[in-house]
């Protein structure tokens, strides 16, 4: 099979258009390990791995960097995760893209007091930072903690 340039130049120029296309509409993602943070104390606390379930985000922590607390269990959870190592447990579910790097309509669990609240979250540009919001009722209810990624 012999190609024209005439040809060439035009598949070039398409596959060129296709990947514009492609990225400009690409949605970075959540997906990786995230370092949390304190509220209270500004420290590192943990790591939390979110996965892409299809299209719905959930995250476990994968990891304790508080000395003294890698044991811990969710004492205070009231579901199927009560009494759980908080290593392992899956403290973020049900999240699914709402468009300009945000995701909504999840859950988050508090393994400090066992309190499950809506969750939802933002990615920024770089995709370096993840803002976890944790919520009762409406949105404004609520606090954000800034996650770094890991990897």
């Amino acid at each position: 099979m012999t190609h024209t340039p005439h040809s060439l130049a035009r598949l070039a120029g398409a596959l060129a258009l296709a990947l514009a296309a492609g990225s400009a509409f690409a949605q970075a993602s959540p997906a990786g390990t995230w370092k949390t943070i304190d509220d209270n104390t500004g420290k590192q606390k943990g790591e939390v791995t979110i996965v892409d379930n299809g299209g719905t985000f959930s995250g476990k922590v994968s990891k304790i960097l508080v000395p003294g607390d890698e044991n811990k269990t969710c004492t205070k959870c009231t579901d199927d995760r009560k009494d759980q190592p908080i290593k392992g447990l899956t403290i973020l579910t049900g999240l699914k893209p709402n468009g300009n790097n945000n995701w909504d309509g999840g859950q988050i669990l508090d393994p400090e007091n066992g309190k499950v609240y809506s969750a939802k979250m933002s990615l920024s540009e770089d995709g370096q930072k993840l803002n976890v919001r944790g919520f009762l009722g409406i949105s404004l209810l609520g606090r954000t903690q800034t996650w770094i990624r890991e990897q």
